[in-house]
């Protein structure tokens, strides 16, 4: 856990505040951070009885001969986990030292516990990235999964339901993205992380579609606050590990079709994903024999009608047009393509065809 970068930075910022040299050794008594650049990689043999004995080592001008190449000065312990990892030593006359020795002492076991619990933590995440990877591809390895997830001591359970999470990071780190996350959802029943640089994936259990929704939107809106934009594309509820590939995918294609919407599931768009099936020749086809030359206005028009359940009332004031205009709107429609947008059959095939000129585009 002394890393020679951890040992590093203690020098440098302990000698800028107390102006004296500073020697960290590692756990054989080797230097590995240094004021004196020449002592670098030495044996510090106040450092080698230091962990001998487990005490501290005090160093006067008087008895410094007994310890070679040894200066004045104080050589403390430090202890991680009830163990000595190394050896600080301070350069100077111990009686005006041992004062602020102990505190240096304490702030450099501070940060080495600080840097293991961030390794831990990234381990960890790292972990649960790996188990989503490894349940959506086939074939499923349960017992590799089971392992992994003990590791972790996380447990998911039925329902499974994976939302997807498209996200500005130009000004956040994946860290505080977690963390953001963790807030919100359940460490010990979630699993959630990077796929991408800029993608998120929730994989939730046991709890229902209402409620998942509930959690995404207070994510959106944390996410909000943060002036970070987002875009959240939820996949169905599943019952069997081997189908949360399916509601994964199904997450993808709500982020692909959902416009411009902060949260869209997959039930919303399904009708897109299965076009979107359909070879790019016969999309094409379709959408040009359908809507021929129809304008964007016309096109746009539609979409507000059958937004609007076919109501000539609710559509016309809701585009701000006197409803006689709508009407126009709509026999035009109708002259052109040949299909009546009135009817329910003629509405379907007109929408399908600007959906698939949407997904072309």
């Amino acid at each position: 856990m002394l890393t020679k970068e951890i040992a590093k930075e203690v020098v440098t910022q302990t000698m800028i505040r107390l102006n004296r040299n500073i020697n960290i050794m590692d756990k054989s008594g080797i230097i590995i951070a240094s004021g004196d650049l020449e002592r670098m990689s030495q044996a510090h043999y106040g450092a080698i009885e230091v962990i001998r004995t487990g005490n501290p080592l005090i160093i006067q001008e008087s008895n410094s001969h007994h310890w070679e190449g040894a200066l004045p000065g104080i050589n403390l312990p430090i202890q991680f986990q009830d163990q000595i990892i190394g050896v600080i030593g301070i350069t100077g006359n111990p009686d005006e030292l041992m004062e602020f020795g102990e505190l240096v002492k304490m702030i450099t076991e501070m940060i080495i516990h600080q840097a293991y619990m961030t390794e831990q933590l990234e381990w960890k995440q790292n972990l649960k990235e790996l188990i989503f990877e490894e349940l959506i591809t086939t074939p499923l390895k349960i017992e590799s999964i089971k392992q992994k997830m003990h590791l972790i001591d996380c447990q998911i359970e039925i329902p499974y339901q994976v939302a997807v999470v498209d996200l500005e990071l130009n000004h956040v780190k994946k860290s505080v993205a977690i963390q953001l996350l963790a807030d919100i959802f359940p460490m010990n029943e979630t699993l959630f992380g990077f796929l991408s640089v800029n993608r998120l994936f929730i994989l939730s259990s046991t709890i229902q579609d209402d409620q998942f929704r509930k959690k995404l939107m207070e994510m959106f809106s944390v996410f909000e606050r943060k002036h970070i934009s987002t875009k959240i594309g939820m996949g169905s509820a599943v019952t069997e590990q081997t189908h949360i590939k399916y509601s994964y995918h199904e997450a993808l294609c709500a982020i692909k079709f959902g416009g411009s919407k902060p949260l869209v599931a997959y039930p919303e768009i399904e009708m897109m994903a299965l076009l979107d099936q359909l070879d790019e020749r016969t999309k094409q086809q379709f959408a040009e024999r359908v809507l021929g030359d129809l304008s964007e206005k016309f096109i746009d028009t539609l979409e507000q009608f059958n937004a609007h359940n076919f109501n000539i009332g609710e559509c016309a004031k809701n585009m701000f047009i006197h409803r006689n205009s709508l009407i126009y709107r709509i026999k035009k429609v109708k002259e052109i393509t040949g299909y009546d947008p009135q009817l329910f059959q003629d509405a379907l095939v007109l929408q399908l065809a600007i959906w698939v000129r949407k997904m072309a585009e």
